[in-house]
């Protein structure tokens, strides 16, 4: 095997490799930097229906909450302020996601985990002993500062350290870490919200510390990638490192194109206004309506405020903290699914079966929360069975977000772009993922109030349409090694015009003087 590569019957260039327990232990210590994602996101909505937290915070809250039933049940969470609270991590995210891609690219990935685990942990303690409104929003806002380093540079380091035939599994290790992160705030939330005195809401904040020490102490231990290395001139180090990583002596085809692909980025001065010219339009395209519509499938309507919308279903706070931890269990066992299913049935599948399976509930849970709350939001009685039925369908919808856009709205991204736009184009995917983040947390609870149960059918239609996106524009990246991702494009009905033979900076193109003499066809 004299270069290390292949080149199969259909054109698809491959690299030897296997999956070692170095590289396991790598990319199981990097994806727990989405435990911070994930604590962050399940801790927001119980923490905001515990009574003890919104009487000393949110006090118009809390008194809306305590009034008869018989009021609009829509309409008792919709504060400004209360959304500013949930909201201005995502803001603070998206700012502090445009600067991550800067240190990605200069220093490395791991200096970007290790700054979103400091700026988390901060954040973290300044909630957890908070005695005012701006304090809880300052650590709010220092959490996503940390949020925005870490969804930046974990997702790119998975990609560039697992081998392509396992890619899609390891990667989506980073949206198992987010679901288990989410999970274990929720049960914890459940047994804080039972402690007496009405102070538990602080150990749910300042628990935040543990998922952060966990991001910056892996952050210490975690060798950087051979594209990194080599990004920044390191190419013997990158050598060495790429055949501990890949389990075998010869990597002279991989790293020989991991060089040109370098050499590339380092010709590009400017990555940002790079990202406009023609040959990146599909690039482009994805890193933008991926994560867009990662937050239209409404998900973040379920995980942000599964209590509060439980509570308004009419269940107790203690029921609804519980609900909540049910669709947590659901989230992380469907993100298991995934990681089995990726790489056997291809991204398209999944992202059309889970569409498919969300736009079913979205209706049925519109219909259901309809037929009993009506227009004004009165719900009178709930009947057990009533609310068992809505609960079921919501895990139904979460199970199929969690195998389908939940882990693939950051896969894709990650392992579609070429190294020269690689940090740039990540950042805009996180930017994107956290301006609508941030727009659907700051304006949900007002939709809840004036749309009601049509708010559920709004993020079914854009399920359909999303769902119409991926079967004409996204082509399958399953199987393919990421610095050869090229070749999606350019034999593509639609991108193919964008992305012309020979124009390409990485791909096959870059690899054919070498691929001449190194390569076998089988």
């Amino acid at each position: 095997m004299a270069g290390g590569g292949f080149v199969v019957g259909d054109g698809q260039k491959t690299y030897p490799g296997k999956l070692t327990p170095f590289v396991l232990f790598t990319c199981v210590v990097a994806a727990m930097g989405g435990l911070i994602f994930g604590y962050d996101i399940g801790i927001s909505g119980g923490v905001t229906s515990m009574p003890s937290f919104l009487r000393r915070f949110f006090p118009s809250v809390y008194r809306k909450q305590q009034e008869d039933a018989t009021t609009n049940q829509y309409c008792q969470y919709d504060s400004p302020t209360l959304t500013l609270f949930t909201s201005s991590l995502y803001l603070a995210a998206l700012i502090s996601s445009l600067v991550a891609s800067t240190v990605t690219r200069k220093f490395g990935r791991r200096l970007s985990m290790l700054f979103g685990g400091i700026l988390f942990c901060a954040g973290a303690l300044i909630n957890g002993f908070a005695k005012h409104v701006w304090m809880l929003i300052v650590g709010r806002i220092l959490l996503g500062f940390g949020i925005g380093f870490a969804n930046q540079s974990v997702p790119l380091y998975l990609s560039e350290m697992a081998p392509y035939k396992y890619r899609g599994a390891l990667n989506i290790g980073f949206q198992l870490s987010i679901t288990i992160g989410i999970l274990v705030a929720e049960v914890l939330n459940y047994f804080f919200a039972k402690i007496k005195g009405g102070w538990g809401w602080r150990l749910s904040l300042g628990g935040a510390v543990v998922p952060a020490l966990i991001i910056t102490l892996g952050s210490l231990v975690l060798p950087d990638t051979p594209n990194s290395m080599i990004e920044r001139g390191k190419h013997e180090k990158a050598k060495t490192k790429l055949r501990r990583i890949r389990g075998v002596d010869d990597v002279s085809q991989e790293f020989d194109d991991l060089v040109a692909a370098s050499k590339e980025s380092q010709s590009i001065e400017h990555p940002w206004t790079n990202l406009l010219r023609r040959k990146y339009r599909p690039h482009l395209t994805m890193a933008i309506m991926i994560p867009f519509f990662q937050q239209l499938t409404g998900i973040n309507v379920i995980m942000f405020y599964a209590p509060v919308l439980f509570n308004t279903i009419g269940f107790t706070t203690d029921a609804s903290l519980m609900s909540a931890v049910v669709t947590g269990s659901v989230n992380v066992a469907a993100t298991l699914v995934s990681i089995y299913g990726v790489d056997k049935w291809g991204r398209r599948f999944l992202f059309l079966e889970g569409g498919t399976q969300m736009l079913i509930c979205q209706a049925v849970v519109a219909a259901c929360i309809g037929a009993k709350f009506g227009v004004d939001g009165t719900p009178g009685e709930l009947p057990k069975w009533y609310a068992i039925v809505v609960v079921t369908f919501i895990c139904i919808y979460v199970a199929g977000f969690a195998w389908s856009w939940g882990p693939l709205g950051w896969l894709v991204p990650s392992e579609i772009f070429p190294l020269e736009i690689r940090s740039a184009a990540q950042s805009i995917t996180v930017s994107v993922n956290m301006i609508f983040t941030f727009i659907i947390a700051q304006i949900f609870l007002t939709m809840l109030c004036h749309l009601k149960f049509g708010l559920f059918l709004v993020f079914a239609f854009f399920v359909i349409v999303m769902s119409i996106f991926v079967y004409i524009f996204l082509p399958e990246t399953k199987g393919i090694p990421i610095e050869e991702m090229g070749q999606v494009w350019r034999s593509h009905w639609y991108w193919s015009r964008f992305v012309e033979d020979g124009e390409y900076g990485n791909g096959l193109e870059m690899g054919k003087s070498s691929s001449n003499q190194g390569t076998k066809h089988v």
